[in-house]
């Protein structure tokens, strides 16, 4: 286990926050990889648990983390549940009128919500990407990233910008 004192236990989130008792294989290395500031490709099956992989770093840090992910209803599933859990999280996509919008940007500025799920289309706008600069923000993520190459410039131009 990573023994860093400026962190929460990774384990001890897993358990209290999600209600896990261990990893799965794979997730606590790539979870002290995050920890340790190093990039990370993690190739996972579906169900292997991903998500965690950089919920639980985020939340052991405390610090911002955008993750940005193709599919609206994967995002909309991820926040409700991470909401039913208590963990501040929000998102800003296409299916959300501009006033949730605008509330979940605050809420992730003020960092009431630590994880801000943004769909390409809305990160790629050049007042996100300012906004964006303009905050600390200590985990990026590309959640599905196989859509970067799959899809990229022939269905969703910013997935190339990517």
């Amino acid at each position: 286990m990573l023994k860093n004192p400026k962190y929460q236990d990774p384990k001890q989130i897993l358990e209290t926050v999600f209600g896990f008792d261990t990893f799965r294989p794979g997730q606590l290395r790539v979870i002290q990889h995050i920890l340790e500031r190093s990039h990370v490709l993690a190739v996972m099956p579906t169900g292997s648990g991903k998500s965690l992989c950089y919920q639980i770093p985020a939340l052991a840090t405390g610090q911002r983390a955008v993750i940005i992910s193709p599919l609206v209803a994967l995002m909309d599933d991820q926040v409700m549940a991470l909401h039913a859990l208590g963990v501040g999280a929000q998102r800003i996509h296409s299916n959300r009128t501009r006033a949730e919008s605008v509330h979940a940007w605050r809420r992730f500025q003020k960092k009431t919500a630590t994880l801000l799920y943004l769909s390409p289309e809305r990160l790629m706008q050049d007042r996100m990407l300012a906004a964006l600069q303009r905050l600390e923000v200590g985990l990026f993520v590309i959640d599905e990233a196989h859509c970067v190459s799959k899809w990229g410039p022939n269905f969703r131009p910013d997935y190339e910008d990517l």
